[in-house]
């Protein structure tokens, strides 16, 4: 409001009440008009974590696991040194301070039999509570010591074959030998439901799979496909499947080359041509005992060509592993 002012009196505009009232509410009016055009155009521009957000060529919020990450990183390495740092945490002598009750895994079966746990059901109730009934040897982990080396190699194995193969959540695996699962349930738990297959002829190793690590990981959900078999029979999985990688950790060194040439020649059929990769561990000598000129013209037979050796290297202790390519080159 401005005054203007006389030597004889001072002058000024002068509003009624009514006008007053009026221009407040049309104010009021107009602003809300604009708040509410500005809140629709933000809305319409989500400026949502992109996890929520759907992506431009019509993705969905299930899509993001499309983008996760799988091998560890120099940040996560670092991350996970200043912790143990900061924690005041170091190893002296090489040992760790024992817990309340030490057990070794014998001696743990030992107790499990003779007294079933710390607390449990007698007399009608004992096998009224128990779901799903583990064998001893198998809840104290017996048979994560069965390869020779630390259980946690598996998951070098798995990011391996998962990175080199571009593999996605929605991909399919097949594992020849799938033992007690050291490796496959890093698969599993990426992979989506039913996407991973198995052949094992081993009765022992398959318990342990089915009865052990699968429930005590909370993977049975994801409902892989494990059959029990031999002779690379892979019939059982069906006829129209087709897998983006096949892989063999320490197999096919143990088979005979004519049983080898026999199971390459049944999966080519069913890995994705030019992208789907088979990976074998440790040797080709399936392949190299025939001559370099002899086992590229076998494979090319087959509609397969040898893409050469890599290695990788353990996360948490002193080993690496070497693995041969090939990938189906025929339609």
């Amino acid at each position: 409001m401005v005054f203007l002012s006389s030597p004889t009196m001072q002058k000024g505009i002068f509003v009624s009440v009514p006008v007053l009232v009026l221009s407040v509410s049309f104010a009021a009016g107009v602003f809300f008009l604009l708040s509410s055009s500005f809140s629709s155009s933000s809305s319409s521009s989500c400026s949502c974590p992109s996890s929520l957000s759907s992506s431009s060529n019509g993705g969905s919020v299930s899509d993001v696991r499309l983008q996760e990450r799988i091998s560890t990183t120099r940040e996560d390495v670092e991350w996970v040194r200043d912790l143990i740092r900061s924690n005041g945490l170091h190893m002296q002598k090489n040992e760790l301070r024992k817990g309340i009750n030490p057990r070794t895994r014998d001696q743990q079966l030992a107790d499990l039999k003779q007294y079933k746990g710390i607390s449990h059901y007698e007399g009608e109730e004992a096998n009224n509570h128990t779901a799903l009934p583990c064998p001893g040897e198998l809840l104290v982990e017996q048979h994560h010591s069965n390869y020779g080396e630390p259980w946690a190699g598996g998951r070098d194995v798995f990011e391996f074959l998962a990175e080199s193969s571009n593999l996605k959540p929605n991909s399919r695996v097949l594992e020849i030998g799938c033992g007690t699962l050291r490796v496959g349930l890093h698969f599993i738990r990426y992979l989506n439901p039913r996407h991973f297959h198995c052949l094992e002829k081993d009765e022992l190793s398959l318990m342990a799979a089915l009865r052990y690590e699968l429930p005590s990981q909370g993977l049975l959900h994801k409902r892989p496909l494990i059959l029990r078999g031999e002779d690379m029979e892979f019939s059982k999985f069906g006829s129209d499947v087709s897998y983006d990688l096949i892989y063999a950790s320490a197999v096919f060194l143990h088979m005979p080359d004519k049983l080898v040439w026999t199971g390459l020649e049944r999966l080519v059929e069913k890995l994705k041509p030019n992208e789907g990769r088979i990976f074998v561990s440790h040797n080709v000598k399936f392949c190299s005992r025939l001559g370099g000129d002899e086992c590229a013209k076998k494979l090319a037979s087959l509609g397969l060509e040898y893409l050469g050796k890599q290695t990788h290297d353990s996360l948490l202790f002193n080993h690496y592993e070497i693995w041969f390519g090939f990938r189906r080159v025929k339609p």
